[in-house]
C-alpha cells in the first residue's frame, strides 16, 4: 500500500463499508515559492470527506504523509476548515486523523494564518459537535494544539508522535532519556489521550465512542433500546467498590464501558455508559487498580489528588455541554498530600467544584465507601448540586475517620476514653443513618439494586431545568 493510499485507507477502515464520500479531491497548493509545484500536492496533503460510523453521520480528514510530509498550508487548511463548517451545519462529529511534519515551510505566513483558521474552527465547534482526533504519525509544534482543543484523543501506540518540542531540543533531555513524544508519556504524564493501540485497535475504539456520544448538543434521539433488565440486580458489586471502573461495566446495559484518559490520573475512573438506553458520564475515586486476572495491579491511598480532579472536572465539562446526565460514586479519604499535589490540588477541586456546579444536567451520585472531608463534598455531593444521592449501607460519611476524630476531641485522656469516644463518633456522627438524618443522602440501598436505583433517578431527572445566574461564563 502507498503512503498516498493510506490517508484514504484509514478513513475506509474507520466508517462504515462504502460510506466515505470525499470532498476536494482536486484541490492543490497555489503557493509556487521555493519550486512548490501544484501538480506535486495532490489534495494538497490531506483527504477530506463524510461518511457513517453504525450509520451515524461523520466527518473525517486525514492527512497525507505521501505529500510534503502532510504539512499543513493554505490549501489544505481551508479543506479542514470547510469540513468544520458543514459538520456545524449539519450537527455530526468530527475525526481527524493526524500524520504530519507539521507546518509547511514554503508557505511562510499563509501557513501560520492556516494554523490559526483551523484552530478557529476547532474552538467554534467546541461544545457543538463532538470531536475526536487520533494521532497516527508525527503530531508536532503548533500542530499538537488540535488534539488539546478538541475533545477525545487517541494515539498509535509505537509510531506515533505527539509534542510541541520535540525530546531532543529540551534541555537537558533526549529521547533516549525521556521520550516526551510517545504514546506511553502523552497518556500516562500528560493526560492528553484516552485510548492507545495499534490502528486496528483505535478504529474499533473511536467507533465505540461515536456510537455513546450524541451527535451534537441539541441531539435528544440518541437513547438506544435496551434489552438489559432495568431492575437486574448486580450481586457481589460491593467486591469492587476499590476499582469502581468494575463497578461501571456491571452497572451498565450490556456491560459496556469506554474508559477515557485510561492511562492517566488512575485514582480516578471516568467515561461513558449507557443506562436504559441512555448514555451517562460516569466518574469515581479508585484505590486499587485490578488486572484481567483479578490481581491488584496498582493501589493507591484513597485521597483525591490534583490530577483526579482536573480528570473528572474535563468529563463533567464535556457532559454538560453535549447535555449527557452525569453519574459519580464517591468513596474518599481526603487531599491528596503530596508536594505535588499541595502544589495543584486547591486549583484543580475548584475547577472540579466549578464544573459540577456550573452543569445543568441530571447528576446522580453514589456513595460506596468512605465519604471524609472537604474531598467528600467537591465529589458530587448534595452541597454542590447533585440531584439524588444515594448510599451503601456500609458507607461512612463524616469529617474524618473516627479513629482520628476520637484522638482530637478526646486528646490527653486515656486510651479506654479514646476507644469509647471513636465509638461514640462512627455512631453519631460517620454512618449513612446520620448523613440521611439530615437530608445530605436521599436513600439508602443495597449495593446490588445500584443499577435499578440510578436508571430510576435518572428517569425521573430527564425533564429536569435548572436555570443559572445570568453571566458569559465562570472564571474558575
Amino acid at each position: 500500500m502507498s503512503s498516498s493510499s493510506q490517508a484514504s485507507q484509514r478513513i475506509v477502515s474507520l466508517l462504515d463499508e462504502n460510506s466515505f464520500v470525499e470532498i476536494g479531491a482536486l484541490v492543490k497548493a497555489r503557493n509556487t515559492d521555493f519550486n512548490l509545484k501544484q501538480s506535486e500536492t495532490p489534495s494538497d496533503g490531506v483527504v477530506t470527506g463524510y461518511g457513517l460510523v453504525d450509520g451515524k453521520l461523520v466527518y473525517v480528514y486525514a492527512q497525507d504523509a505521501s505529500v510534503l510530509g502532510g504539512s499543513v498550508g493554505e490549501m489544505h487548511a481551508k479543506k479542514i476548515a470547510g469540513l468544520y463548517d458543514l459538520a456545524l451545519k449539519m450537527g455530526a462529529p468530527v475525526i481527524g486523523l493526524i500524520d504530519s511534519a507539521g507546518l509547511r515551510l514554503q508557505e511562510a505566513t499563509d501557513a501560520l494564518n492556516a494554523f490559526g483558521e483551523i484552530y478557529r474552527k476547532q474552538i467554534d465547534a467546541s461544545g457543538v459537535v463532538p470531536q475526536i482526533t487520533a494521532v497516527l504519525g508525527s503530531c508536532g509544534g503548533g500542530l499538537a494544539l488540535f488534539p488539546e482543543v478538541t475533545d477525545f484523543t487517541f494515539m498509535e501506540e509505537k509510531k506515533a508522535k505527539l509534542f510541541v518540542n520535540s525530546p531532543n531540543s529540551i534541555p537537558g533531555n533526549s529521547k533516549e532519556k525521556c521520550d516526551t513524544s510517545s504514546a506511553k508519556w502523552q497518556s500516562e504524564e500528560v493526560g492528553s489521550v484516552d485510548v492507545t493501540g495499534d490502528e486496528e485497535t483505535i478504529f474499533a475504539q473511536i467507533r465505540e465512542l461515536v456510537s455513546l456520544l450524541p451527535s451534537n448538543n441539541e441531539d435528544n434521539d440518541s437513547i438506544d433500546e435496551c434489552a438489559d433488565d432495568l431492575n437486574r440486580a448486580c450481586e457481589n458489586l460491593d467486591g469492587s467498590v476499590e476499582d469502581p471502573a468494575l463497578i461501571f461495566s456491571q452497572i451498565a446495559d450490556n456491560g459496556v464501558f469506554f474508559e477515557t484518559k485510561r492511562e492517566y490520573a488512575k485514582d480516578m475512573v471516568t467515561g461513558f455508559i449507557k443506562l436504559g438506553g441512555a448514555t451517562v458520564g460516569v466518574f469515581a475515586n479508585r484505590s486499587v487498580v485490578y488486572d484481567e486476572k483479578g490481581e491488584a495491579a496498582q493501589k493507591f491511598d484513597g485521597s483525591l489528588t490534583a490530577h483526579a480532579c482536573g480528570k473528572a472536572a474535563d468529563l463533567v465539562n464535556f457532559c454538560d455541554a453535549f447535555d449527557i446526565p452525569v453519574l459519580s460514586f464517591t468513596n474518599v479519604a481526603g487531599f491528596g498530600a503530596t508536594k505535588c499535589d499541595e502544589r495543584h490540588v486547591a486549583k484543580n477541586a475548584g475547577k472540579l467544584v466549578a464544573a459540577l456546579a456550573n452543569a445543568t444536567v441530571p447528576k446522580v451520585n453514589v456513595i460506596t465507601g468512605k465519604a471524609f472531608g472537604s474531598a467528600y463534598v467537591i465529589m458530587n455531593s448534595k452541597a454542590v448540586g447533585a440531584d439524588m444521592t444515594f448510599c451503601w449501607e456500609d458507607a461512612e460519611i463524616g469529617t474524618m475517620d473516627a479513629s482520628l476524630a476520637a484522638k482530637i476531641i478526646a486528646d490527653g485522656k486515656d486510651a479506654a476514653t479514646v476507644a469509647d469516644t471513636a465509638a461514640a463518633y462512627e455512631k453519631l456522627q460517620n454512618n449513612a443513618e446520620s448523613a440521611a438524618a439530615r437530608g445530605y443522602v436521599d436513600t439508602i440501598i443495597n449495593a446490588a439494586d445500584t443499577r435499578k436505583y440510578v436508571i430510576g433517578a435518572f428517569d425521573m431527572l430527564y425533564s429536569k431545568r435548572d436555570e443559572r445566574p445570568a453571566k458569559k461564563h465562570t472564571t474558575v
